[in-house]
Formats: C-alpha cells, structure tokens, sequence
C-alpha cells in the first residue's frame, strides 16, 4: 500500500495542528523508509533487481527489520521519542506511534506477507500482494476514498476553502500511486511496453519504488497546506 499510507497523515495534520505535515507523511511511511534503507545496507535486498521486470506478486523481500511485527515495538519506541521531543508534546509522540501501527493494519491487510519475526515463524499478514494483487488494490483504493472523503468533509466543517484545482490536485496524487500499483500488478513495465531486455549492472527496481514516494511527498507538502479559511457556516 502507497497511498493509503498516505492519507492517513493527512488526517493527523488535521487533527494535530502542531505537528508538521511533512513529518506525519514521513512517519506514516516510516517502515517502508526502512525497507528502502535496509536494502542498501544488504539487510533486505529486494527482487527482481530490473524495474522493467518487477510486478506486486513477483517482488521477493523479506522485511525482516522494517515490517515483521516484533520490530514494530522498537520502531514504535523511537516515533514516540521523536515526536515528543521535536515538537515537544506527548500527543504526536502518541499520533506518530498511531501512524506507525495502522500502516502495520494496512499493510496485513493490504501488501507483502510479513512475519513475527522471520520467515520461519507465523506469517503477520494476508500475502495480497503475492496471492491476489487486485484485491490488495481495491481495499486501497475503498480505503484511500473513505480517507479522503473524510479529510475533505472536516476541512467543509471548519470553513477550510481549497480550489477545484487544488482538490483535484491532491486527488491526483492518490490516483497515480494506486494507478503506478495497478498497471505492475500482475504485468511488468517490459511485458506491458514489449521493452527489450537490457542490464544496466545494478538494481532499478528500489530507486524507481523511491521516485514514487519521493514525488508523491513533494506534491502533497506541496498541495495539502495550499488553502484558504472561510467563514465557518
């Protein structure tokens, strides 16, 4: 899951004015910030390496560090301590660690299959991803929809007045997550394009994962805070 993620720190801007958006889009994508980081360091590397050839229910990882569920509490520890004391208050110390467990719902829910600790213990997931990609998809999507829905419809409640063009805007960015996760469901870039093979000697697969969220990031801390205070009705 990419955009649902995401929503959710839109909510918790919303609800927790003090804490910065750009650090709650950030939290609310923290363990896949860590798959990324571990792969570099060799802890979880991730196939394929080619982006051309990568699909949801062909990429093999094991997020051992930034997903399975007893790393959660370390992880969960360090949200809190960061959030209390960069913004000195308790309340985004709790909202963070908030983030941090419901991306671990979603993604039960809706991504790669984890573990408790390790692929030879209990599985702490569906597996969507790799069983059924569509599905995992479309409980995003339902998910991502009643997110925004929601976020949208308190904004109308405290007189907050965006642009058509910003609101599409900020729709758009949800759609190309779910659009970029949906076209490399079960097909690859090369399958989809007939892209001829080709090695460039080292792995596109992540750097092209981290474009995604790094252009979605941006779009949103720049969008979400691009609006006006009307008179509440």
């Amino acid at each position: 899951m990419i955009a649902g993620h995401f929503t959710t720190a839109l909510i918790a801007k919303q609800k927790f004015p003090k804490g910065t958006l750009l650090y709650f889009l950030i939290i609310s994508q923290l363990q896949d910030f860590l798959w990324f980081t571990f792969h570099y360091l060799g802890l979880e590397p991730t196939n394929p390496s080619d982006a051309f050839d990568a699909t949801l229910n062909n990429m093999a990882v094991d997020m051992l560090y930034s997903h399975d569920l007893l790393p959660q509490l370390f992880w969960l520890a360090i949200v809190f301590l960061l959030g209390k004391l960069l913004f000195k208050n308790t309340k985004i110390g709790l909202v963070s660690m908030a983030l941090v467990s419901i991306h671990f719902v979603l993604d039960f829910f809706s991504g790669h299959v984890h573990h408790i600790f390790g692929a030879d213990t209990l599985e702490a997931g569906l597996g969507l991803y790799a069983s059924n990609p569509y599905l995992a998809i479309l409980i995003e999507v339902l998910f991502s929809i009643g997110a925004m829905w929601y976020f949208f419809r308190e904004e109308a409640k405290k007189g907050i007045i965006r642009t058509t063009k910003n609101r599409i805007g900020i729709i758009s960015v949800f759609a190309y997550g779910i659009i970029f996760i949906l076209l490399i469901a079960t097909k690859s870039f090369r399958t989809l394009f007939g892209i001829p093979e080709f090695d460039l000697g080292f792995n596109t697969n992540i750097p092209t994962i981290i474009f995604t969220y790094g252009a979605m990031l941006y779009c949103l801390n720049y969008l979400v805070p691009k609006f006006t205070l009307g008179t509440k009705q």
